[in-house]
């Protein structure tokens, strides 16, 4: 079974705590999080985390929503996977960044139906947005697939540097030749919207995503990337606010 692995923390630089907060109908972000991926079905849910103490109501979170939670290294988080995944004999999984709210249920569905369904070999699947992979973006609205041993050999490839082991995935699609990698296509309306920022770095993309959510998710929990796009053509002030962020945190 594919599970899904939330990497959660509360050591945000930017904005510290950000999962944490009071984000909808009392509800943080880490909790809507996790209802969302469990509305996806032959999966299941783990919350990769830190030991540090701090984390310590992140567990809270996973156990009251009966996710389990597998505490591991603060900053090297590519053993941490390797360690959550070796513990609970995981080898299918899909890593989730936890300031996503907006996360796309469409695209969760469609990647996990995706790999269940290949008949040819994958390393590493995500989508592709302008030849860039989504985790690169600042759209917040999708995942990678990888497994076990596709990140026990980005692991021994990459031992020593410490950018590899910090940013989980960037060894297996900066290395292609190395590994089996597919590549989804997004909506072709993504495309003419590049100034959409729905992941959360900053108290400012914080405090948009909130409002839109507010909006948009008071009659929908888990609209589609279209609808989303409709409501935001609807408010440009959103856009101006959203662009700005982008130009202040250009990755």
């Amino acid at each position: 079974m594919i599970y899904f692995f939330v990497q959660a923390r509360v050591g945000s630089s930017r904005l510290p705590n950000k999962i944490l907060l009071p984000f909808y109908n009392g509800k943080n972000i880490l909790e809507l999080l996790i209802e969302k991926l469990q509305q996806v079905e032959n999966t299941g849910v783990i919350i990769a985390t830190s030991t540090n103490p701090n984390c310590d109501p992140i567990e809270a979170i996973a156990q009251k929503k009966g996710a389990i939670c597998f505490r591991g290294s603060e900053d090297d988080v590519l053993q941490r996977f390797i360690d959550a995944a070796e513990k609970n004999q995981v080898n299918q999984l899909i890593r989730v960044c936890s300031d996503n709210p907006f996360l796309d249920l469409h695209g969760l569905r469609e990647l996990v139906q995706f790999v269940y369904t290949s008949e040819q070999p994958i390393d590493y699947a995500s989508f592709h947005i302008n030849d860039t992979p989504s985790i690169l973006t600042h759209y917040g609205f999708w995942t990678e697939y990888t497994t076990l041993e596709a990140l026990l050999k980005a692991k021994e490839y990459a031992a020593g540097d410490h950018y590899y082991h910090e940013h989980l995935t960037s060894y297996l699609y900066t290395h292609p030749e190395n590994f089996h990698i597919h590549w989804l296509s997004v909506p072709e309306v993504i495309l003419t919207h590049p100034d959409i920022r729905l992941t959360i770095d900053t108290e400012e993309d914080f405090h948009t995503a909130q409002a839109i959510y507010k909006d948009i998710c008071a009659t929908n929990p888990y609209p589609t990337l279209n609808e989303l796009i409709i409501y935001l053509d609807q408010h440009q002030d959103m856009y101006k606010m959203m662009k700005l962020q982008i130009e202040k945190n250009s990755k």
